[in-house]
C-alpha cells in the first residue's frame, strides 16, 4: 500500500437557495474524480467536517454550512494493480470485448484514481490488453464515457484490433445511442443540435457550445415519452466531444436530469413549482448523476467483418427514476 505523502484541503460554502441534500451525495458531485463511496471513506476517517464539526453521510446540507474536506494524495504507483471488481460484460471473443460500466466508475487510473477503475478490474479479467496507448494506464481503453454516464464500452484485446476500431471512431462510422431523461418537453420531437464545443472561460473543469471556437459537435435526439416535466429522450451521437450530449442539452435548455454540471439538479421546468418542489427533491435522491446511458453500441468486427449490434438495459436508477416518473 502506497504511503500518503501530502493531502488535499477542499472548502465549500453552501450558497442560500441551495436545496437540502445528503452530503455524500453533494461532495460525489462536486468535487473531481469523487465517487460517492470515496466521500463515504472519508467522512468515516474523520476527514469531513461542516462548521467545524464532525458528520454523518446523511447529512443534510443547509445554506450557509462551510464544509471542509481533507483528500489524502498518494503517489502515482508504478504500474496499475488488477482488482477483483465484478464486470458486467455484454460480448467477447479472442480480439475484444464489451462491458456495460456501471455509473460512478472511472474507465482508467488518473489523478485521484489510481484503483476502482474499469482498467483495474479488466486486468484482473483478462492478461490480455491492448498497449495501443503510449500511457501504460489505459491498456485496451478505446473510447471513454464519463465516470457518471453508465453503458457500453468497447476494449481492445491487441494493437491491431485497438487501431482499426479506433479509426473507426476517428471516421464516426461506430453507432452509439445514448438513452437519457431531460427536462421539459421538446418543441420539436426528433431534432438535431449543432454547435462547437469548447472549455468555458469561467471554469475549465467544464465544457460549452462556441460559436467561433472549439471542436465541431453534432447531437441527433428523438423524444420517446413525455412526463410532467421531464421527457425520455434517444440520442444519436455524430461527433464524439468531451460532455457532448450534457452540453448540447443544457445548450438547448433540456439539461440532462440529475446533470450537477450542466443544470440538472435545479427546477427548469414546472408549471407550479411549489406543488413539484419536493416532488422533485424526492426524484434527485434516487437520481445522484446525470440520467444518461450509453444503451447500444455499432461497430465493424475489424476480423471477421460483420456487423456487430449491441443493445443493454437501463440502469436500476434510471429503471426507478422512470417508474416514479410514470406515476
Amino acid at each position: 500500500m502506497s504511503k500518503i505523502i501530502s493531502e488535499k484541503k477542499i472548502k465549500i460554502e453552501i450558497p442560500e437557495g441551495k436545496k437540502k441534500e445528503r452530503i455524500d451525495i453533494f461532495l460525489a458531485n462536486s468535487i473531481e474524480h469523487a465517487s460517492r463511496s470515496r466521500i463515504q471513506k472519508l467522512i468515516k476517517s474523520n476527514l469531513v467536517t461542516v462548521n467545524n464539526k464532525f458528520v454523518k453521510a446523511n447529512y443534510l446540507i443547509n445554506p450557509g454550512d462551510i464544509i471542509e474536506v481533507t483528500i489524502p494524495v498518494t503517489p502515482r504507483p508504478e504500474e496499475t494493480q488488477p482488482e477483483e471488481i465484478p464486470l458486467d460484460i455484454v460480448y467477447e471473443d479472442e480480439y475484444l470485448l464489451v462491458v456495460n460500466k456501471p455509473a460512478g466508475m472511472v474507465a482508467h487510473p488518473a489523478l485521484g484514481n489510481y484503483s476502482g477503475t474499469l482498467v483495474n478490474a479488466l486486468l484482473h479479467y483478462t492478461n490480455k490488453l491492448s498497449e495501443f496507448h503510449q500511457d501504460k494506464f489505459r491498456p485496451g481503453i478505446v473510447h471513454r464515457i464519463d465516470k457518471d454516464t453508465s453503458g457500453l464500452l468497447l476494449i481492445a484485446k491487441d494493437e491491431w484490433t485497438h487501431a482499426q476500431l479506433a479509426k473507426q471512431f476517428a471516421a464516426h462510422t461506430i453507432e452509439r445511442e445514448y438513452w437519457a431523461i431531460c427536462w421539459g418537453h421538446f418543441e420539436k420531437k426528433t431534432g438535431e443540435v449543432i454547435g462547437n464545443i469548447t472549455r468555458s472561460t469561467k471554469d475549465r473543469k467544464i465544457f460549452t457550445v462556441s460559436k467561433t471556437e472549439g471542436k465541431f459537435a453534432h447531437t441527433l435526439y428523438e423524444v420517446l415519452e413525455e412526463f410532467e416535466f421531464t421527457s425520455l429522450v434517444k440520442l444519436k451521437l455524430k461527433t464524439g466531444r468531451t460532455h457532448q450530449i450534457r452540453v448540447h442539452m443544457s445548450h438547448i435548455k433540456h439539461p440532462v436530469f440529475g446533470d450537477p454540471t450542466y443544470g440538472g439538479r435545479r427546477i427548469v421546468y414546472g408549471t407550479n413549482l411549489a406543488k413539484i418542489k419536493s416532488r422533485v427533491e424526492n426524484l434527485l435522491q434516487i437520481m445522484n448523476r446525470q440520467a444518461l446511458h450509453a444503451k447500444t453500441l455499432g461497430f465493424i468486427h475489424p476480423h471477421t467483418k460483420e456487423k456487430i449490434f449491441l443493445d443493454s438495459e437501463l440502469p436500476d436508477d434510471m429503471k426507478l427514476l422512470l417508474d416514479k416518473l410514470r406515476e
